[in-house]
């Protein structure tokens, strides 16, 4: 077979220990080490490879081109909007596609009105911002590149003694560099994307276009002044941005700049003045940078057996914490590290909601950065009046749905139309909206958010529904992503386990949700509503796709387990027929084999043997995702990257949305509640003996703190940030223990 022999290098030193080993105490690990970071002997060669830094407005990638350092730009609310002018016809609803397929049976005019167009058209998409480049080559041979989670710092060092730092600031919309102990002068370049002319070597990824085929003039780059350069673009229609650039040389052999990027015409533009963080020193800019990494990292940390798994999780919420920020855009496939290729993004680095968005927020509720996590709600929410528009548009009926592949402000985008335009996305939605809720306990946030939320989901679920023969409810046409592609196969005349779990965790949850409130009748209406649809559709091989449709062949969308997880509306808590199912369903799936699995698959599946209390299994599909299909930065890239036989998919386009579901495993083996009750280290590999975790967040606002000693847990405190109810699986006395608590208390359990 062929091997990689990059990434087999890269993998070499990690088993050759040329990363610093974790053995420090817990209390030490509060702050990643510098073994948790990148560390590397060279500058990366690829942009897809290159070291990520970011604020969740503004991201930047570094890596070498051309002989030349290079330092992509990147902010996240830079979108070509473009509206999409076949969505405007009278065809473009539900009725339409249902006709089509129930009655004619020709997808041929669905096809052109919202796949084809899709393909043919490069907008909306994504769009990068620009670059600098420093010529390095005076400066002779990189000793060692190093990104430093704890403080969000890249430090790149030469064999001459020439030494580079790079960060962007915690909060602000733009970076700053310093460079000391240069033999010569080092000025910096700005660039502009590719937006006019060819891109002469492609990646080939899925669904991407040269940047050039957006249409737009390339904008300007002047110098106002000595050491400035400043570069204005128009995008599409109302969308502009500015880079401007600074530096000086304040002592002989330093380098010290910064730059800011704004814009004019999203949601998120602000002042598109010079940003704040370059009106202060460096080292005071880095000071309060550093400051604000400390106290996200001081959230929770985790102490495994396992070194690997260990980094892999501190550089998964690393990223997290440089992609997710309030009053900035949610993670999109990229999120702020938009291709630096010359061609729009994979996938045009839109949000997929068919898993991926929902994916890259599983990590955030239990690492207790709920304050990083509630930046998808609030993007859901600001969506909210565009999705309704959506819903009585395509749909014809009131209530909430979201475009499942959708914009910057949550207009649809198309795609595959079985799931692009499918009837459920915001029932997986609403889970967010409870997860949120249910880690905080916010009863502001449960009454003006949460709540009014769901509550149009469920009025969706029970406008667009029809009855069957047997006077349950159904959709009108069902669909379960990514099953069959876009074929006419691919909608369903029964309603699919995934569309069926999407629509049962909007009630369930609903119902939670009205109780909490008081809103007796309400949730009586949703429990009535529930009764009206059917079970899951199962058979000797577990959850089915839909009715008399088993999962037959292998893929990467474990979309038809939804009702098991996340959702854990079946669960191995219910006793030995949900147990049962569960591990027949998870045997089917392996069954099948991981020839077309991406790199999502196989952490989403390690999620699911936490759920059944399989550590090992849990723990070596992690391995093969973190081996087989990361990048040397950690970067997902869905493809098999070692040709080793775990996909027959060995492509490489980047998306973030495996690395959050890899962190969200190591989380699920280490504590769950999701059933109500706190269970630690439901998962443990047979062969951890000494593991531990500090304020890892459970449903009902608890925060958990454990240790395993020697193969025993040895102690577990749990802390109560509003009251209430608490239930322990008690490992000290083999039973639930239960304790009313006040907002604050801590209660500390051991032998």
């Amino acid at each position: 077979m062929k091997v990689d022999v990059k990434y087999i290098l890269f993998a070499a030193t990690l088993s050759m220990g040329l990363f610093t080993s974790c053995t420090s105490s817990e209390e030490e690990c509060k702050l990643p080490q510098s073994c948790h970071g990148l560390n590397m002997t060279e500058l990366p060669q690829r942009w897809d490879e290159a070291i990520p830094l970011g604020n969740g407005l503004t991201g930047g990638l570094l890596w070498q081109k051309d002989g030349k350092l290079r330092l992509a730009i990147d902010r996240a609310d830079l979108w070509d909007l473009r509206p999409v002018e076949a969505f405007k016809s009278p065809d473009h609803t539900y009725r339409f596609i249902c006709d089509q397929v129930i009655h004619k049976k020709d997808m041929r005019p669905v096809y052109a009105l919202i796949d084809d167009r899709t393909a043919n058209d490069p907008a909306p998409t994504k769009i990068p911002a620009g670059a600098l480049e420093f010529d390095i080559h005076k400066l002779g041979k990189v000793k060692e590149v190093a990104l430093d989670l704890a403080t969000a710092v890249c430090t790149i060092l030469w064999e001459n003694g020439v030494q580079a730092r790079f960060f962007i600031p915690a909060e602000g919309n733009g970076g700053r560099f310093r460079f000391v102990n240069l033999p010569d002068t080092l000025s910096p370049e700005l660039l502009a994307p590719l937006y006019q002319g060819r891109v002469t070597e492609s990646d080939h990824q899925p669904g991407v276009n040269d940047l050039a085929a957006l249409g737009y003039q390339s904008g300007t780059i002047t110098s106002p002044a000595p050491g400035r350069l400043l570069y204005r673009q128009q995008a599409w229609g109302d969308v502009s941005y500015e880079i401007g650039l600074q530096w000086e040389q304040p002592h002989t052999g330093v380098l010290e700049g910064g730059y800011y990027v704004t814009s004019k015409g999203t949601w998120y533009s602000g002042d598109t003045g010079r940003a704040d963080h370059l009106n202060i020193s460096f080292d005071e800019a880095l000071a309060s940078h550093q400051n604000w990494w400390e106290q996200y990292w001081k959230q929770s940390s985790v102490s495994l057996p396992d070194t690997l798994l260990e980094r892999q999780w501190y550089l998964e919420m690393y990223k997290f914490g440089a992609a997710s920020r309030r009053k900035a855009p949610p993670i999109c496939l990229q999120a702020i590290w938009t291709a630096d290729n010359g061609q729009t993004p994979p996938w045009r680095g839109d949000f997929h909601s068919d898993l991926n968005t929902q994916l890259s927020y599983w990590a955030g509720y239990t690492a207790n950065h709920l304050e990083e996590s509630a930046v998808f709600t609030d993007w859901l929410w600001r969506i909210k009046e565009n999705s309704e528009q959506f819903t009585r548009q395509f749909f014809q009926v009131e209530g909430l749905n979201v475009p499942c592949i959708a914009t910057l402000t949550g207009q649809p985008i198309g795609g595959w139309n079985p799931y692009s335009h499918s009837p459920t996305t915001a029932g997986w939605l609403s889970y967010h909206f409870y997860q949120q809720w249910k880690y905080g306990m916010d009863s502001q946030f449960l009454k003006e958010r949460a709540y009014p939320w769901v509550k149009e989901v469920a009025r969706f679920f029970e406008n667009v529904s029809v009855y069957d023969k047997q006077g349950k409810r159904k959709l009108p046409l069902s669909s379960s992503p990514e099953i069959n592609d876009n074929r006419i196969d691919a909608w369903f005349m029964n309603t699919t386990n995934y569309d069926l779990a999407n629509i049962r965790i909007t009630y369930t949850v609903a119902k939670e949700m009205a109780e909490a409130l008081g809103l007796m009748d309400e949730a009586a209406h949703y429990a009535r509503q529930l009764d009206e649809w059917p079970d899951e559709a199962v058979d000797e091989s577990g959850l089915l796709i839909a009715p008399g449709k088993p999962m037959d062949e292998s893929h990467r969308h474990f979309s038809h387990l939804l009702s098991f997880h996340p959702f854990g509306l079946i669960d191995v808590s219910q006793g030995i027929k949900a147990t049962n199912l569960i591990l027949r369903s998870i045997k089917n799936v392996e069954d099948l084999g991981p020839d077309y699995w991406t790199g999502y698959t196989y952490a989403w599946l390690a999620n699911m043997k936490a759920r059944v209390a399989d550590g090992n299994g849990a723990l070596r599909n992690l391995h093969i995702f973190m081996n087989a299909f990361c990048s040397p930065n950690s970067f997902h890239l869905n493809g098999d990257q070692t040709d080793n036989g775990y996909s027959q998919y060995t492509y490489r386009p980047f998306t973030l949305e495996g690395n959050f579901a890899c962190a969200a495993a190591i989380q699920e083996m280490l504590l769950q509640s999701h059933t109500g009750i706190i269970k630690v280290f439901p998962a443990l590999p047979t062969s951890w003996k000494n593991v531990s975790f500090r304020n890892l967040r459970a449903m009902g606002a608890f925060l958990v703190s454990a240790s395993y000693v020697n193969g025993e847990v040895a102690s577990i405190t749990v802390t109560s940030e509003k009251g209430g109810r608490m239930r322990l699986d008690n490992p000290f006395t083999s039973e639930i223990t239960e304790k009313v608590m006040k907002s604050g208390e801590t209660i500390v359990f051991g032998n």
